[in-house]
Order: C-alpha cells, then sequence, then structure tokens
C-alpha cells in the first residue's frame, strides 16, 4: 500500500470515528460480572433457622438503589415484645441510629409490639434534616400499616453515605410487605439487607430451660466498613423468651465484647452500626439461672454470625483467627490482637500465602502494648516460628508456607508479661477489596 493509500485509509477512519462519536445509536455497556460468592461460606448455604412464635417478616423490591433484587425488609412483632440494642459509636451516624436509640431510652412502650424496617443501597447518613424526615416519614407509614405507635417502629439503613434517600419507594412498598409477612421469611429478609455481601447470614439456637424451650434465630449484613465499636453492621435476632427489657439489655451488651467486637475487616466503623435484639415474650419466661443459659446461647449465635461477617470480608479468601496470650492487661492484649488484624502488610502477605512473621513483629512493636523481644513467642498453627528474640531454632520456612496455603488460619502471639488473653478474627487483603471499593458507587 503506498502512502497515498495510508493517508486515504486514515482520512477514511477518521471519518467513520466522528460519525460513531455523534451517532445516536445506544453503546452497549458490558454488564458488571455476576458477584461470585467467598469461598469462605459456609457449607450448606443459609441455615435452616426455627420460627419465633410473634415474629413475621417480609421482603420486597423497591429500588432503593438495587435493580431486580430484594432492598427493603420488614419486621413485625407481637405485643409485649422487648427490644434491646447497641449501635456504633461514630460521631457522624445516620439519623436512623439515633433515632432508635432514642426510643429504646423510652420506657413502659412494649405492650404495643414492634416493627423494624431496613433498606440496602442507601444508607441515609449525612443527609441533614432530609434524612431525619426520611426516618420519620418510613416510621410514620409503617406505623400506621400495621396499627402501631410510630415510637415503636425502629428503622436502618445501610449502603451509600450522602445521597438523599428516596423514603417514598420504601413508604410505597409498605403494602406489599404488610401483606407477605409471614414467620418463615426470615431468609428473605436476610438477603434484602445485603449490600457487597456474597451471601446472606444466619445462626441460632435452641435452649431447653427448666419452663420448655427458647428459640434464637439471628440475621446480620457486613462485608466492608467493618471495625469493632459497640456492634458492627447490621444485625437482627429474635428470641420467643419472655424477658424484660433492662434483662434483656443488660445480657446483649455483655456479650458484644467477645462477638462483634472481635471481628474487624478493614478497621473503618460504618456510620450505620447496629444490632438489635427483640424478644416476643410467646416462650417461656427465662429470668435467674436461665438467664445465664440464655446469654450462654446468646453469646453462640451472635459469634457464629460475627465470624460470618468475618469469613464474607470484602475479597476475602483467607480467614484468620488472631490469638493474643500471655499480655500484662485486657486492653494491651486487646491492641495487639487489632494490631495485627488491622495490619494491611500482615493481610497482605497472607494474601499472598507469604509466611512473613517479620509482620507480626512489627504489628506488636507498633501496638503501643507492653512487649519485651526477648519474652516474645509467634506460632502459625502449631508451628512455633520466633522465640526469646529470634527465630525459633527448628523454624522450616517450606512447613510454614505450606501451613499458609488452608483457607483458615491461626496466627498466635503470647507476649510473655502477663495473664491476659484476646481473641479476634478478620481476614485477608486482596486486590478483589479494591475493585470492590473502588467501583461501589458505580
Amino acid at each position: 500500500m503506498g502512502k497515498t493509500d495510508w493517508k486515504a485509509r486514515a482520512k477514511a477512519l477518521k471519518k467513520d470515528l466522528k460519525a460513531m462519536r455523534t451517532s445516536q445509536a445506544p453503546v452497549a455497556v458490558a454488564p458488571k460480572p455476576a458477584k461470585s460468592v467467598s469461598p469462605l461460606a459456609p457449607a450448606g448455604g443459609f441455615p435452616a433457622l426455627p420460627r419465633i412464635a410473634g415474629a413475621s417478616f417480609a421482603a420486597v423490591e423497591a429500588g432503593v438503589r438495587y435493580k431486580n433484587r430484594r432492598d427493603v425488609m420488614l419486621v413485625h412483632l407481637a405485643p409485649g415484645t422487648t427490644v434491646a440494642g447497641v449501635f456504633t459509636r461514630s460521631s457522624t451516624r445516620a439519623g436512623c441510629v439515633r433515632d432508635c436509640q432514642a426510643k429504646l431510652a423510652l420506657k413502659g412502650t412494649e405492650a404495643a409490639g414492634a416493627a423494624i424496617v431496613v433498606n440496602s443501597g442507601n444508607s441515609n447518613a449525612f443527609t441533614g434534616a432530609a434524612g431525619d424526615r426520611s426516618v420519620a416519614e418510613i416510621c410514620a407509614a409503617t406505623a400506621t400499616a400495621l396499627n402501631l405507635p410510630s415510637a415503636r417502629v425502629f428503622t436502618s439503613s445501610t449502603g451509600v453515605i450522602g445521597e438523599p434517600l428516596p423514603h417514598d419507594r420504601i413508604t410505597a412498598a409498605l403494602p406489599a410487605l404488610t401483606a407477605a409477612l409471614t414467620e418463615d421469611a426470615i431468609g428473605l429478609a436476610a438477603e434484602a439487607i445485603m449490600t457487597t455481601d456474597t451471601f446472606p447470614k444466619g445462626a441460632s439456637a435452641v435452649v431447653q430451660t427448666a419452663n420448655g424451650p427458647v428459640h434464637i434465630a439471628g440475621i446480620a449484613k457486613g462485608s466492608g466498613m467493618i471495625a469493632p465499636d459497640m456492634a458492627t453492621m447490621l444485625v437482627y435476632i429474635f428470641t420467643d423468651a419472655r424477658i424484660t427489657a433492662p434483662s434483656l439489655q443488660k445480657v446483649l451488651s455483655a456479650q458484644v465484647g467477645d462477638t462483634f467486637n472481635a471481628i474487624t475487616v478493614d478497621s473503618d466503623t460504618s456510620t450505620s452500626d447496629a444490632l438489635l435484639l427483640c424478644a416476643t415474650g410467646q416462650g417461656p419466661v427465662v429470668r435467674g439461672r436461665g438467664l445465664a443459659t440464655f446469654a450462654t446461647a446468646l453469646k453462640g449465635v451472635m459469634l457464629d454470625l460475627a465470624i460470618q461477617v468475618a469469613r464474607d470480608g470484602e475479597g476475602a479468601t483467607k480467614l484468620i483467627e488472631v490469638r493474643v496470650s500471655g499480655a500484662a492487661d485486657a486492653p494491651d492484649a486487646h491492641r495487639v490482637a487489632m494490631a495485627i488484624a488491622n495490619s494491611p502488610l500482615v493481610k497482605t502477605a497472607v494474601a499472598g500465602e507469604d509466611p512473613n512473621w517479620g509482620r507480626i513483629v512489627m504489628a506488636v512493636g507498633k501496638s503501643g502494648a507492653q512487649a519485651d523481644r526477648d519474652r516474645l513467642a509467634i506460632r502459625f498453627g502449631d508451628i512455633l516460628v520466633a522465640e526469646n528474640g529470634a527465630r525459633a531454632a527448628g523454624y522450616d520456612e517450606a512447613q510454614a508456607a505450606a501451613y499458609m496455603k488452608q483457607p483458615e488460619l491461626v496466627i498466635a502471639v503470647d507476649l510473655g508479661m502477663g495473664a491476659a488473653t484476646r481473641t479476634v478474627w478478620t481476614c485477608d487483603l486482596t486486590h478483589r477489596y479494591i475493585d470492590i471499593n473502588a467501583d461501589y458507587r458505580s
């Protein structure tokens, strides 16, 4: 092809390109790939949860943000239901969180029953007075639909921060929600509250008491922006037990530290974290020794849900259990555990299946806890990695590298300073985490 021919061809290409740019024909955009389920998801999918007498559930597609998926759920709770809660302590927490906190402070409102409305896709956080009005509108409409006082309607929102909540889409969905209420739809409710989650999360327990069996069932969402601060993500737990509101709150608050405050995905605390525990009173009375038994079972459900959140951390391929022992006191044990669990260098090494124990040493040193080089011991599972201020004499790098290929890992650190211990759970940090969060709003 001659020089003149090339020029003619280039001119023709420019003409075609200009025509394409000015064409009114729609441009085909490749759809986002389907969300794959975390490799750490519990086997068997969503568990079979027991019915909770006095609690009915529904979920519908309201189009708050997402298309072709359920994004609003409603729970209706029987008269006599007591409610307890713990929430994020973020100074920029959402209006729905503040509203729930105010309502839980009210006394003597249990006789009317209660309702919970949750939407995904929009957190209604940092939306000013308009956000408060959205909460009020949703509560008022729900109260009318279910013949409840507005003070007994609790709401949560999760998703993008700073965008006005199209609450009219939620209130418009209330007729469909109320018509669909059933004791068997807790699984649909778990799906409706998901955002970047890859699987719905549920857990349950049955407690045998002197007055008969008590049932507990809970659901949760959470995948990113997960760090402990008096609850994490969104959690809703239901029981048919008859428990006073003060006792319910006391039991719940006592279990948070070792469950939802013992996980982290990315060290970021959400504006919308909320945990509500509802006792419908349709089952046996729980008090005295029975309350301690109930508390143990409740803790099991809460820990199960918390670890599921860590398993579903955005982009996670490894579940990491960090065990700290030998700390001078409990705060020091917690500092060290969270320094390790939140370290990007530790988490990326785990993602790369690299037994880089020097990063554990770094995390311990930066934590601010009392530590002594010559007392420190580090283990990957049962493999002794370092002790007495240096690499362990029998340490085998190949053995450690083989261990790091497992999907569930234990990193254990003994500080040798005292008797305090702490266990927390986290996940690795992969490039997928960046992909998810770089593309979150698009």
